[in-house]
């Protein structure tokens, strides 16, 4: 049998609860419950911060606990990159960032006696044609021109050829999910958790905030108004850690950011595995760990990326991975698949630090792409070090006002071209005009009365109609029949089959469309 959920979280319960106070005061309100929003509260209570943590739906639930749980400093085929855009000190800086990070994670481990199967490990990205190699060979100089020691290898333990690989020493994996839940063990009286709690809302009050939230699910024909609104926080700072800003305004992060989905297979392989974490130089990339489930070593492969929303049949990227692991695994077996999402910055640095110059002491930090569990510590000592007045030597380089578009111009021009085509062309467009277009137990767009209406039909023809529309800003909706959902194309939200709202950006449901 295959579980349709990810490893991370099977038979994982977290103790807490959704908030019942009317109104409740604190020294730091932070939004979001992933491995970002816990390391901030962990370092602000050995401050002796009162932190409120609100979680819309449990405690590392979301993109934390689908990922593959890697710590590390090398970020793909990146330093390169890095010099020659940013310089050698950005790229240095970079590094040295990311490596404190590794070892930060072991000291608090260590300190707080978690058990979330943390591990050292070396970290190769390996290449299969002429092209990877001479890129690999490219990076490894680049990084040797740093002053950090990073080697070649030919031999990687891989069951397939390679043609050479770099590989940085003593990076790491774990379990995120026992490693977040250890975190939340050790806050004793110092941060409140509340799950189940969606934040509307944020206002300025004179040298405070107040953070309106509800426990109850916000539906489309949900009205924002501070009399509706179930509960209010208010705090002196607020740190926003939904994974995507689910505030437009003044940020304009959704003009700056797009989110990708990444698909994971847990398996089995039957035999002895190697020691180490890969990473593929081309694309489509491929990724491989190892990870420990009861007393076994499961092999967790990872990859057919592509952004969020976009045209593409989910299926087949599950297969793809599921090729590799018969291919080289031929008696393996398959346990667990899932799906992952990445907010991913236009120039790949994450934003961190205010959420607008005009909005003083509310933070933000997004953007991780796909290297979350390093940067996240990156990002949670940034704000901590802002918040308690401290010197930071990696603050201008994740800075969230720096905002360059001809720089990455070509990563703007796409972002503004699927947001006018999700926004404007396909709303335009004819699309088919029945039923019986769609496939049972799947989804579609139809037109009824010069109307688009999102339909899902079940195995027993039952039809759910929505209106398509995403309620983040309006961008037309696309059907992913694997996770039997629907994806935004320009932000990345996605609601379930029947409207319901599974990720932010939008913390809305779809408006359901009267077929009567």
């Amino acid at each position: 049998m295959i579980y349709l959920k990810s490893l991370w979280l099977n038979n994982i319960e977290c103790k807490t609860v959704p908030l019942n106070i009317p109104d409740i005061s604190c020294d730091v309100c932070i939004i979001g419950g992933g491995i970002f929003g816990v390391s901030c509260a962990y370092y602000l209570s050995k401050f002796g911060f009162k932190v409120i943590l609100l979680e819309k739906d449990k405690i590392a639930s979301k993109t934390t606990g689908h990922t593959t749980g890697k710590i590390t400093s090398q970020h793909g085929l990146f330093y390169k990159h890095l010099i020659d855009d940013y310089g050698y000190n950005f790229a240095r800086l970079y590094l040295q960032s990311n490596e404190e990070a590794i070892q930060n994670i072991k000291n608090i481990i260590d300190a707080e006696k978690i058990s979330c199967d943390f591990s050292f490990q070396n970290n190769y990205i390996y290449a299969t044609t002429k092209q990877e190699l001479l890129d690999v060979k490219s990076e490894i100089n680049a990084v040797r021109s740093l002053n950090f020691p990073c080697e070649f290898a030919t031999k990687v333990g891989l069951p397939f050829d390679t043609l050479g690989s770099i590989c940085f020493k003593n990076q790491a994996q774990f379990n995120p999910v026992k490693y977040v839940y250890g975190l939340c063990n050790s806050f004793g009286n110092f941060v409140k958790i509340f799950n189940n709690t969606t934040v509307t809302d944020i206002c300025r009050d004179g040298n405070n905030y107040i953070c309106f939230a509800s426990n109850s699910p916000v539906d489309y024909f949900y009205k924002y108004d501070k009399k509706s609104t179930n509960y209010k926080i208010k705090s002196k700072y607020v740190i926003m850690a939904s994974h995507y800003p689910f505030i437009k305004f003044p940020g304009f992060y959704f003009t700056k950011m797009y989110q990708s989905t990444s698909y994971v297979i847990a398996i089995d392989p039957k035999k002895t595995l190697f020691n180490s974490m890969f990473l593929s130089a081309g694309t489509p990339s491929l990724s491989f760990r190892t990870a420990k489930y009861g007393n076994k070593n499961l092999l967790l492969i990872a990859g057919s990326d592509h952004k969020t929303g976009s045209y593409c049949t989910d299926a087949s990227s599950y297969k793809v991975l599921e090729d590799v692991a018969y291919n080289y695994y031929p008696n393996c077996e398959i346990l667990y698949r899932w799906n992952t999402r990445d907010c991913i910055s236009l120039d790949k640095i994450p934003y961190v630090g205010l959420f607008s110059n005009s909005m003083p002491n509310l933070y933000i930090g997004t953007g991780f792409k796909k290297w979350g569990m390093t940067l996240s510590n990156v990002a949670s000592n940034i704000i901590v070090d802002m918040i308690t007045n401290k010197h930071n030597s990696y603050c201008s380089l994740y800075s969230s006002d720096r905002f360059n578009p001809i720089k990455n111009k070509d990563e703007f021009k796409n972002v503004l071209v699927q947001s006018a085509k999700s926004l404007v062309i396909d709303k335009i467009k004819k699309v088919d005009l029945d039923f019986s277009s769609i496939p049972l137990n799947s989804g579609g767009i139809i037109e009824i009365n010069n109307q688009k209406v999102g339909i899902f039909r079940d195995y027993n023809d039952n039809i759910f109609a929505l209106k398509p529309f995403c309620t983040h800003l309006g961008c037309l909706l696309s059907w992913n029949d694997v996770d039997k959902s629907w994806d935004c194309p320009c932000h990345g939200s996605r609601f379930n089959f029947d409207g319901k709202n599974l990720y932010d950006p939008a913390f809305k449901d779809l408006e359901i469309y009267n077929l009567d």
